[in-house]
């Protein structure tokens, strides 16, 4: 187990790496996680590519954000309750304080900044961060033909439109269906599966009356977190259908507003969270939001974690967590070819998304590095 090497961690080492992580962490949760595991597997090595695809399964088997989660998880793994609580908040911190600034320029002016040339030139990078993590991660999670037919599977049906959690659903029993036909083939009998593989989310209370408090308001994103699976388009539904069908507390341009600045900023997605409560509430409002819609992960991955040894102590248990980890790996080669093909537009995208590759998958360039370059290169294109 990596906690085993808890003590070659310090807490400051580790509130330093995820504060960077947290700053330049563009592109989503898919992006995310592959500069973590290019953080912590490749350079750091404080976890092995088989621990930190265990925990990418935990984090998509539990609501909340999954490269959140997966900060989070890492923490812990390193060095504890301390760890755990160090590593989600520094990871979250830039982002919301960014966010927030933001969400105070717009209630001031009304409109977004621009940052077109920024993103113009960041995007491909990103994918090629993606691509680089797919690969690296596939190579350790593709563990056998059939598991690979498993994560075919997974892709085709997250092309069509199924719900990400009955993909898991569905590749964690495809991927112990040999040993199913192994075993009726001695034993007409079921056998028991040893370990549970998912932690049932309580509901938080609802908010029931329009007139906005923060405790109401905390309320409302502490529901969310609990019961969110997916990504951010999963996440505007929801916006969507409390705060502005519900209780009427934005109207539809403040809601693609706030999901904007979510996709645009580095860091978790959910610090939209806070842009929302800032229009709501002021800064009040900003700091309770973001408070609750990212409490119900750590609860989460706090209950979960010690489940995922006695997980892989079950041979059965341990081969669904393999389908389960295959087709989160599915769900992400996936997002890289949609996310790919708008962010790759012309001859210059082109260009730093090959570049980029190159550098990532042969000689080891730190993403951080790659994604500053090409945002000041995007600025200066776009003068």
């Amino acid at each position: 187990m990596a906690r085993d090497t808890a003590a070659r961690v310090s807490l400051r080492d580790m509130t330093l790496v995820f504060l960077k992580l947290g700053t330049v962490a563009f592109g989503g949760p898919a992006a995310h996680i592959a500069m973590m595991e290019d953080e912590f597997v490749t350079r750091r090595r404080w976890l092995t590519r088989e621990q930190f695809l265990d925990r990418l399964g935990a984090a998509n088997l539990i609501p909340g954000p999954s490269s959140t989660e997966m900060a989070i998880f890492i923490g812990y793994e390193k060095r504890g309750w301390a760890g755990l609580l160090i590593a989600g908040c520094s990871f979250i911190l830039p982002a919301a304080v960014l966010v927030g600034v933001i969400a105070a320029a717009y209630v001031r002016y009304g409109a977004l900044p621009q940052v077109s040339g920024v993103l113009y030139a960041v995007k491909p990078v990103v994918i090629a961060v993606v691509v680089q993590a797919f690969w690296n991660l596939s190579r350790s999670g593709v563990k056998s033909r059939w598991l690979g037919v498993v994560g075919l599977v997974a892709a085709v049906l997250y092309g069509i439109g199924v719900h990400e959690v009955l993909i898991l659903a569905i590749a964690a029993l495809l991927a112990i269906a040999p040993l199913l036909y192994q075993y009726f083939r001695r034993s007409p009998a079921l056998p028991a599966i040893v370990g549970p593989l998912s932690l049932t989310p309580v509901l938080a209370a609802k908010v029931v009356t329009v007139p906005v408090s923060l405790l109401r308001l905390f309320l409302a994103f502490a529901k969310i977190g609990a019961v969110l699976f997916g990504s951010g388009y999963v996440l505007l539904a929801f916006l969507r259908a409390d705060l502005v069908n519900r209780l009427h507390w934005l109207t539809e341009k403040q809601l693609l507003d706030s999901v904007a600045v979510g996709q645009v900023t580095p860091g978790p997605v959910f610090t939209t969270a806070t842009f929302i409560g800032y229009i709501i509430g002021g800064v009040p409002g900003a700091l309770i939001s973001t408070v609750g819609i990212f409490a119900p992960g750590f609860v989460f991955v706090a209950l979960s974690g010690f489940l995922i040894p006695r997980i892989r102590r079950s041979h059965i248990a341990g081969s669904m967590l393999d389908g389960i980890v295959v087709g989160s790996l599915a769900l992400m080669g996936v997002v890289a070819w949609q996310l790919g093909r708008a962010a790759i537009i012309d001859v210059p995208t082109l260009v730093i998304a090959i570049v980029s590759a190159v550098l990532l998958l042969r000689f080891r360039v730190n993403s951080a590095w790659l994604i500053s370059a090409a945002g000041v290169f995007g600025w200066l294109y776009s003068r």
